[in-house]
C-alpha cells in the first residue's frame, strides 16, 4: 500500500511539472521572453547594424528639423510617434545617414484604423515639405482603416502605384508585423510578413512614366534618385517600430 501511494505521488507530481512547463510554449510567453533591438552574432558578421537601440532615437531627427521636442519618443523599448500630444513637434522621422544599396528589416505595430509608412530614398530641404515629396512609400494601413479597399494601399504595397504583388495578410491591432525592404542598383523588393508584395526599378524609363501620369507628378524630386535616408512617417496615428536593422549591400 505504502508502494502504491508513492507511485501515485510521483505521477501526480510529474503531471504538475509538465503542465507548468507548457506555460513556456504559449506565443505570449515566447514573445515576452524575446530579446528585442539586440543583433545576434551571425547577424553582425553579416554585416547588419542596428537603426534603433531601443533606448535612444540617436541616428534619427525630425525631417527638416533636427531639433526640437519631437512627437517621436522610445516607450517600453520601441520607437513610438506619439501622435496625440499636439504639444509636441509633429512631423516624419528620418534617418539621420543616407543609404542607397542595403536590406532593411524590422517590425512595426498601429492603433485601429491607423496609416502610416516606411520612405525610401528621401531628400531634405527648404522646397521640400514631408518625406512623401521624394521618397517613395511602403505603405502601412491597420485592416480596419476605411481605405483598406483600396488595393493600391494596403499594407506592404508601393503606395499609389500598384496592388500587392502577392497577397499578404496585414495583422491587426496590437499585433506585430514585419517589413523588409531591398534596394540594389535602383531596383526595390517590398515584402510583409515574409511574401514579396511590390517591385520596382527606379532607374527605368517606365518608373519615369508612372510618376508623370500618378499623383505625384507636381513633385519633382519624387522618386528621381536612387540614394536618400529613409523615413518613418507621423500621419495622426500612434504607431510603434522595434528590431530596425540595416545591412548595407
Amino acid at each position: 500500500m505504502i508502494i502504491l501511494l508513492l507511485l501515485t505521488a510521483l505521477a501526480c507530481r510529474e503531471r504538475d511539472d509538465k503542465s507548468s512547463k507548457t506555460v513556456w510554449n504559449t506565443k505570449e510567453e515566447a514573445e515576452l521572453s524575446k530579446v528585442h533591438n539586440q543583433l545576434l552574432d551571425i547577424e553582425k558578421r553579416q554585416g547588419w547594424k542596428l537603426l534603433f537601440d531601443g533606448k535612444t532615437l540617436d541616428g534619427w531627427h525630425v525631417f527638416n528639423a533636427p531639433q526640437g521636442d519631437s512627437a517621436w519618443e522610445v516607450r517600453e523599448g520601441t520607437l513610438y510617434c506619439n501622435a496625440l500630444d499636439e504639444s509636441k513637434i509633429q512631423g516624419d522621422l528620418v534617418t539621420d545617414a543616407v543609404y542607397e544599396n542595403y536590406e532593411l528589416s524590422l517590425e512595426w505595430k498601429i492603433s485601429p484604423r491607423g496609416n502610416s509608412g516606411i520612405f525610401i530614398n528621401v531628400l531634405e530641404g527648404p522646397e521640400l515639405g514631408a518625406a512623401w515629396q521624394s521618397g517613395p512609400e511602403y505603405q502601412i494601413l491597420e485592416p480596419g482603416h476605411m481605405d483598406q479597399d483600396v488595393e493600391t494601399k494596403k499594407s506592404g504595397c508601393l503606395y499609389g502605384f500598384y496592388p500587392q504583388k502577392n497577397e499578404a495578410i496585414t495583422k491587426s491591432e496590437g499585433e506585430w508585423n514585419h517589413t523588409k525592404i531591398i534596394q540594389n542598383e535602383g531596383k526595390v523588393e517590398f515584402y510583409l510578413n515574409g511574401i514579396l508584395t511590390a517591385e520596382e526599378d527606379f532607374t527605368s524609363p517606365s518608373w519615369k512614366d508612372k510618376v508623370a501620369a500618378s499623383g505625384f507628378k507636381d513633385h519633382k524630386a519624387f522618386g528621381s534618385v536612387t540614394k536618400g535616408k529613409i523615413a518613418l512617417q507621423d500621419w495622426y496615428f500612434e504607431v510603434w517600430f522595434r528590431n530596425i536593422k540595416i545591412r548595407e549591400l
